[in-house]
């Protein structure tokens, strides 16, 4: 198996998961206008003609559905959403909102034109998502007065506003919640020189003395996601502070980074750990996601939410239909960093990466950067 060189954090990779202080300064990182906001031209572009259009109207505008996986700025975007709108903006999230009653009071709070921002929107509960239809068709409030067959529907007039929606798993949202959203964008992982802008205006505003070069390392590190490659600048910050003179430099970088467990394709230890599993268990797939699950003593969820995307991106995992497989390119990334992972041990199905063994261009790439 692959040693680890220190005992790792494994929230640091985790684009989702944050403490209190972590949020707190991620919020003062946060573009605070559209013309700040770094990457995502496409969401950038169609955002800007729909609040320019909105403003001169003067209306509110349409509602906002922003999917796509954690840590790529859907909260941020919310946020500037109502700056650019000069209104205020409200923040809820789906499994908070238990009780039409509470979805009510929100709603009923809101001035003209203010952004009212649903994070985790798939997880709102059906009653809740009934109460939710008429508000963002009609503006409209029904509820119902006693119980019985003496109840009665009251509706009640809400002053107009803006849902924006975010959500991860786009797919669980219902069909009529979906198609009542005006605007739809889904946010991608992010270009290595975009991060590395990231990584440069983190900097500034930290006060870090960060040269290009250790931007662009960070930024390949960064798991193509705003918020980690941010961690990995505060950490080089704190690196460079304790063991050199403070100057966060390539060498700084490269010296944080290793006692970091991270390595050049920003993969930490349970990255590197799911992958050789995937090889040592099951002879490099496929196997499906809840066996794969099972030995890494994960929830299937956490499998595909917070592992997968970036593995599969990166190319180091691939889906098909029989299951997960682990790629030429995961075997050679492994056997390069010294990992003594078994090749495949038996054919793949037709079609996928993988013949009975592994190329012999990857054997080569492994044993000469492993010697």
């Amino acid at each position: 198996m692959l040693a680890a060189m220190t005992e790792f954090d494994p929230r640091l990779l985790a684009a989702d998961t944050t403490d209190d202080d972590e949020v707190t300064l991620e919020r003062s990182l946060r573009p605070r206008s559209l013309a700040e906001y770094v990457g995502q031209k496409d969401v950038k572009a169609n955002l800007t003609v729909l609040l320019e259009a909105a403003r001169r109207r003067e209306e509110a505008a349409d509602h906002i559905l922003l999917h796509g996986p954690p840590g790529l700025g859907k909260t941020t975007l919310a946020t500037i959403v109502a700056r650019e709108l000069d209104v205020n903006i409200r923040y809820a999230s789906g499994p908070a909102i238990e009780r039409p009653g509470d979805l009510a009071a929100i709603l009923t709070s809101l001035e003209p034109r203010d952004v009212l921002f649903i994070d985790e929107v798939h997880r709102l509960g059906r009653a809740v998502e009934e109460i939710l239809y008429p508000a963002m068709e009609e503006f409209a409030l029904d509820v119902m007065i006693g119980k019985g067959p003496s109840a009665r529907s009251l509706r009640l007039t809400l002053k107009p506003f803006t849902i924006v929606g975010a959500t991860t798993r786009a797919g669980r949202i219902s069909s009529p919640l979906r198609d009542r959203f005006g605007a739809t964008y889904r946010l991608d992982f992010y270009e290595t020189d975009d991060l590395a802008a990231i990584a440069r205006r983190t900097a500034r505003i930290l006060g870090i003395d960060l040269t290009p070069e250790a931007a662009q390392m960070l930024a390949a590190r960064g798991r193509a996601t705003p918020r980690v490659v941010n961690r990995l600048v505060k950490r080089a910050r704190d690196y460079a502070e304790v063991h050199r003179d403070g100057r966060v430099d390539e060498a700084a970088v490269a010296e944080a980074m290793t006692a970091l467990d991270i390595d050049s394709a920003g993969l930490d230890a349970t990255d590197r750990r799911l992958l050789d599993t995937v090889f040592r268990k099951f002879g490099g797939g496929p196997v499906g996601v809840a066996a794969l699950a099972a030995v890494l003593a994960e929830e299937v969820e956490t499998v595909e939410d917070v592992y997968e995307p970036y593995l599969l991106r990166a190319g180091f995992l691939e889906r098909t239909p029989q299951g997960r497989i682990a790629t030429d390119a995961a075997y050679a990334h492994l056997t390069a960093l010294g990992g003594d992972v078994p090749p495949p041990r038996r054919p793949a199905p037709q079609g996928s990466l993988w013949t009975a063994t592994p190329p012999d261009g990857v054997r080569e790439a492994g044993a000469d950067a492993a010697g």
